[in-house]
């Protein structure tokens, strides 16, 4: 089966001072994300990009994007294999190279931390994780690799 969803949003900058791009150090890096039915989201640039540290940027939010995909695919996963979560922590990271004005990320690392109802469920945690992995859009549409450190526990 094959369906097809469509997402939209509005980036809206922000972050003219008065006088535009007229240089580098010139103007903000504030950007206004909205879509329907949401509160907006005000972003910015990382840091070493003369962004606003105390805003998420795109590189933050890609990390988000790609550790929440694992988190609700392996919620499901979990769910459909009769394994009870009681607890999901994903401490994410990710790596990206810069080259010359452009850049990209050359790998994530998600690491989960689950907590599980049973012991007897442990084997069948650790192995929603391959599930999930295979499920989450995100993970399915990055040119890189996303790799997997997950513990489970019982709680």
């Amino acid at each position: 089966m094959h369906a097809e969803h469509g997402y939209r949003l509005t980036a809206t900058w922000v972050g003219n001072r008065g006088s535009g791009t007229s240089g580098y150090r010139d103007y903000d890096r504030t950007v206004e994300l909205r879509a329907d039915g949401r509160p907006p989201l005000t972003a910015s640039a990382d840091p070493a990009f003369r962004g606003d540290a105390s805003r998420w940027n795109p590189e933050d939010m890609l990390v988000a994007a790609l550790a929440q995909c694992h988190l609700l695919s392996y919620l499901h996963a979990c769910a459909a294999r009769g394994v009870v979560v009681t607890s999901y922590v994903d401490e994410a990271t990710a790596t990206m190279l810069l080259e010359g004005e452009g850049g990209r990320f050359t790998e994530a690392v998600l690491r989960p931390r689950v907590t599980v109802a049973d012991a007897s469920m442990i084997d069948a945690a650790l192995a929603a994780h391959h599930e999930a992995h295979e499920w989450c859009f995100i993970a399915n549409s990055v040119n890189f690799p996303v790799r997997h450190e997950a513990t489970v526990t019982v709680g």
